[in-house]
């Protein structure tokens, strides 16, 4: 009977045991959920955080304002956003898109603009690694500041029908860093993606003026050096899908007339935005079909 009451005693220590382990290998999973949760949502505010000074920049430069100097102000009354209401994406909604003194709507690109900012970064995270940091790599920075200089001229593009120079070299300037942090691409393509759009778009431009922008050109050749070939004929692929719905639509509605021209930087950035992560695996399936 003794033998029996230690071994009683002895399976209840160990199914104790046990459930404490589970107990506590459930807890420690739900530590790392809870973690990884926290991580990726400080990713998405990183990215719409900088992608809300995007917008700043979107507004300010093509009036010469100063992009540094001067809070933020409502367009309309002028008045002077507080630290509560410059919160990336969650202020917009608080707000209900309208100006807290004045109640003047605001325009809702600002919120989708700081959106794709927090999901560009979360994008670029997973796609290319998060680094020893634990939010992101070198790599994935720098093709996270392609897409926020992306941004950027897509939005001047669009108010203004300009491309500023300043984002062709900004691109330039980190194609140079993409030799080294993306050494799979290299140079015969780089040279290659610089002048296989560019060249064809300038000389389509010279025998039908106006047929793109100048902005347009250089920009296709910036981002051909820093996408590779294979990547820079996707996304342009891409973009003319979407410039050239967006015209149907627009000549369908006639809100555009033949004669009119709009934007194409727009359709660039969306395009080469999706290069960035599927250019080459596109390329490559369609070359794998011929």
């Amino acid at each position: 009977m003794r033998e029996n009451d230690d071994c009683r005693e002895v399976h209840a220590k160990m199914r104790k045991a046990g459930w404490l382990c589970a107990k506590g290998m459930h807890t420690e999973g739900t530590m790392i959920v809870f973690l990884e949760g926290l991580l990726w949502t400080l990713r998405f505010l990183t990215g719409a955080s900088i992608f809300s000074f995007i917008n700043v920049v979107i507004y300010r430069l093509p009036e010469g304002e100063s992009l540094v100097r001067g809070r933020s102000h409502c367009r309309s009354c002028g008045h002077v956003l507080s630290a509560g209401e410059l919160i990336p994406c969650i202020s917009y909604l608080l707000l209900r898109g309208r100006c807290s003194a004045c109640g003047e709507r605001i325009a809702a690109r600002y919120f989708w603009i700081e959106c794709a900012g927090g999901a560009a970064f979360c994008c670029c995270a997973a796609a290319f690694t998060y680094g020893t940091a634990s939010l992101i790599s070198v790599q994935g920075l720098t093709v996270f500041a392609y897409l926020a200089v992306l941004a950027a001229a897509a939005g001047i593009d669009r108010d203004t029908q300009i491309i500023c120079d300043c984002f062709q070299w900004m691109i330039l300037a980190l194609g140079v860093c993409a030799v080294w942090l993306f050494p799979e691409t290299g140079l015969l393509e780089r040279g290659i993606g610089a002048v296989v759009i560019s060249v064809p778009m300038l000389l389509l431009t010279l025998l039908i003026p106006g047929a793109f922008g100048g902005g347009d050109i250089k920009l296709a050749a910036v981002s051909g050096w820093f996408l590779g070939a294979k990547a820079v004929v996707v996304g342009t692929f891409f973009a003319f899908l979407l410039g050239g719905g967006y015209a149907i639509w627009m000549l369908a509605g006639k809100k555009l007339g033949r004669k009119d021209r709009f934007a194409f930087g727009p359709f660039l950035a969306a395009g080469y935005t999706a290069a960035v992560f599927a250019g080459e695996r596109i390329a490559d399936w369609y070359i794998g079909l011929l």
